[in-house]
């Protein structure tokens, strides 16, 4: 009696980890970063965009690198078509900044350089959060967020089948 409770807690064989395992290339990556706003046009016509770059070796993703450019509406529609279409409790976006839109103020409100980077940060944390979910990342709303140059508003919600 006493060999079977030693074998049942016996320690599994551990391999050491060499210097090749630790840096090698990981298993499986996602990253994604949130780069490069610019501002386009003037007056009321005037937006912010930021290139959304992706790189990842996970089957789910078809394509393995993309190069993106999404506004803040973009990221808005991405929140809406989750919470509407998946079982995952969405994150919140970095605030609309109300008081940084109205008018006569004496700076640039949405457009300043210090309020566009925060709102940079807050969209990369977003969106890496929403992809590093399973279940998001067989959403299709995500792909097309992430891989395609126009979104596509009339697309048929659904889950991504791995071919």
């Amino acid at each position: 009696m006493a060999d079977t409770t030693v074998d049942a807690t016996r320690r599994l064989n551990v391999k050491k980890q060499t210097l090749d395992d630790a840096y090698a290339a990981p298993a499986n990556f996602l990253e994604i970063d949130v780069v490069n706003p610019i501002t386009h046009g003037v007056a009321k016509k005037r937006y912010t965009d930021y290139e959304v770059r992706m790189r990842t070796n996970l089957p789910v993703f078809k394509v393995k690198e993309s190069s993106v450019r999404r506004r803040y509406s973009d990221f808005e529609w991405l929140r809406n078509e989750l919470e509407r279409d998946s079982k995952i409790v969405v994150p919140p976006l970095p605030g609309k900044a109300w008081k940084r839109q109205m008018p006569f103020r004496g700076d640039d409100g949405i457009f300043e350089e210090d309020f566009i980077e925060d709102r940079r940060k807050g969209l990369e944390t977003f969106v890496n959060k929403i992809a590093g979910h399973p279940l998001a990342q067989n959403e299709r709303c995500l792909h097309m967020f992430l891989q395609e140059p126009v979104i596509d508003k009339n697309y048929v919600p659904g889950k991504i089948r791995n071919a």
